[in-house]
């Protein structure tokens, strides 16, 4: 993670690498799972790439990666893409199964972000689980921390 600048403000970062935070370049980080050319193998993998598709505001892979049970409406979806909001960091805290041998999975996270009304830290706990008609991991829903 690149240093903050002297001001104290979060660094631009790399544009090669992914969002999510793993340190790796996108194209083979997160990149595959968004297009859907390869799936997220554990529960942690498919939330950095949620936090990739939020941080490059890719609809398409939320909407698709979202449990339909819970999956919100593109309309519902298109508030919380706000353009006024940049996605900066993500820090994973913890994971409870979420393998790939597993059914269902948490992972805790901080997220970070900036906009108009200055820096944002969202800490959730999410659960993520397998189901017969989607390949892969989906995203239920989160809990707020604080």
């Amino acid at each position: 993670m690149p240093a903050a600048a002297a001001d104290g403000s979060d660094p631009s970062p790399d544009p090669a690498l992914c969002p999510c935070g793993s340190g790796a370049v996108l194209e083979v980080c997160c990149r595959p799972i968004l297009v859907g050319s390869r799936e997220a193998e554990t529960a942690e993998e498919l939330m950095r790439s949620r936090f990739t598709a939020f941080a490059l505001r890719d609809p398409e892979h939320l909407l698709a990666s979202w449990d339909p049970g819970y999956r919100p409406t593109r309309r519902e979806l298109s508030a919380s893409l706000d353009d006024d909001l940049a996605w900066r960091r993500l820090a994973i805290l913890d994971t409870e199964a979420g393998g790939p041998g597993d059914r269902t999975g948490v992972v805790e996270f901080v997220a970070i972000a900036r906009g108009s009304q200055g820096k944002m830290r969202m800490h959730e706990r999410s659960r993520f689980r397998r189901i017969a008609e989607h390949p892969g991991w989906v995203y239920i829903d989160g809990r707020m921390l604080d």
